[in-house]
């Protein structure tokens, strides 16, 4: 069993109920939910000039190995109308692998851990809720070391903590 963390976030539609979707269906196709972070509405990256995202990082115990969840949640992601367009785009719902145990992973589209988790307030927020104590496999730092020296400065708001 490998401990994998997700980032799950939506701007679109009824942001609540498909973050809950994604949820729902990744129990069911990848594994099982250990823990999850509050919900934490966070400022667009990117391309600013969109609506607000809901956040939440969920930690999964998975037999999957990197590839095939990857492969997993692409399809959650489609089956909940995600339409990939140009980057940064608004999306339904975006579902990231932020770390999968302590695999390093360079691929040409899969690399773990996600190179830019230590520069996203918007993932360490709710990966420190519930592991601030993890150690990033490459850099060796906690999560909370991460989110201390992270530069990152748009907004995230815990709006609901509802676990």
């Amino acid at each position: 069993m490998i401990r994998a963390y997700l980032l799950l976030g939506s701007n679109t539609g009824d942001r609540n109920l498909l973050m809950e979707a994604a949820r729902v269906r990744i129990g069911l196709l990848a594994g099982k939910i250990a823990a999850s972070s509050a919900l934490y509405e966070t400022a667009a990256w990117g391309n600013t000039e969109q609506p607000p995202f809901l956040n939440q990082v969920i930690a999964l115990d998975t037999t999957l190995d990197a590839r095939l969840l990857l492969t997993t949640i692409l399809s959650v992601e489609k089956s909940l109308g995600r339409i990939r367009t140009t980057q940064w785009a608004p999306r339904t719902i975006d579902i990231d692998i932020l770390l999968h145990g302590d695999a390093v992973i360079h691929e040409h589209d899969l690399t773990v851990p996600h190179p830019a988790l230590p520069d996203r307030r918007f993932a360490l927020t709710p990966l420190n809720e519930i592991a601030a104590d993890l150690r990033h496999p490459v850099l060796q730092k906690t999560i909370g070391e991460l989110l201390a020296e992270c530069v990152d400065t748009l907004s995230v708001t815990m709006v609901n903590d509802s676990r």
